[in-house]
């Protein structure tokens, strides 16, 4: 089933427990935290994750934009986060930093940037809970999809197969009603989506008509089958 995580980085931060209530129905509410370091935002850090648990019964998905995640990250699980997202290139050491995630008692996830490929941390994929492939270069929302990421989706996809594994696919970085079901068949499960959900007049029936569309693409996918040609 797919699921779709609306992103606080396109909400009124002036009203962040309204638009919580407003997008009732998502998966998960993705926040997004940027430190000015690994990348040139300043977004939220703990304080802001511990208000909106006590705001939302949504679960938060935290990514983790930021250097030295290995220090970090624990604090935001405490802080209330049911899944918290590192990325490959600032862990020191991915593999205990994800046990020590989910030794917390929430998921843990692994990020690419775009230029980042999946095959070297195959041997990590059991490890992780879910795996996010960007598909902007973090750090501003409202950036247009990369097309040219959807090779790697479909890479990533073939790796979790290929190992049985229960892992979450997540795409995050321009997922509108336009490029969604892109995204699905190529082997996406989870989509973050900002603007496409909080610019919408309901952003609650946005989420619907997003998941909808989704799992339409996603049943096009898995009707295909083997027969779908190989993707280098």
């Amino acid at each position: 089933m797919a699921q779709i995580n609306p992103s606080i980085l396109s909400a009124d931060f002036a009203r962040l427990a309204e638009e919580a209530r407003a997008v009732e129905g998502a998966d998960w509410l993705h926040v997004d935290v940027m430190d000015n370091h690994f990348v040139p935002n300043l977004t939220l850090g703990v304080p802001v994750v511990q208000s909106l648990r006590k705001a939302t019964d949504i679960p938060l998905d935290c990514h983790l934009m930021i250097e030295d995640p290995d220090r970090w990250a624990p604090a935001f699980v405490e802080a209330g986060a049911g899944s918290v997202t590192f990325h490959a290139e600032a862990a020191a050491a991915p593999v205990r930093l994800a046990r020590e995630i989910r030794a917390l008692g929430a998921r843990a996830s692994m990020a690419l940037k775009p230029a980042t490929p999946i095959e070297p941390f195959e041997d990590l994929l059991p490890e992780l809970d879910m795996l996010l492939v960007m598909t902007v270069e973090p750090g501003f929302g409202g950036q247009a999809f990369l097309d040219v990421m959807l090779p790697k989706i479909r890479r990533t996809r073939r790796l979790i197969e290929r190992h049985g594994l229960p892992l979450w696919l997540q795409v995050d970085g321009g997922v509108s009603a336009e490029t969604i079901e892109r995204c699905a068949e190529a082997g996406a499960d989870v989509f973050v989506a900002g603007s496409a959900v909080y610019g919408a007049d309901d952003p609650a029936a946005a989420v619907r008509g997003l998941r909808a569309a989704a799992e339409r693409a996603a049943g096009g996918r898995a009707g295909a089958g083997a027969d779908a040609p190989a993707e280098r």
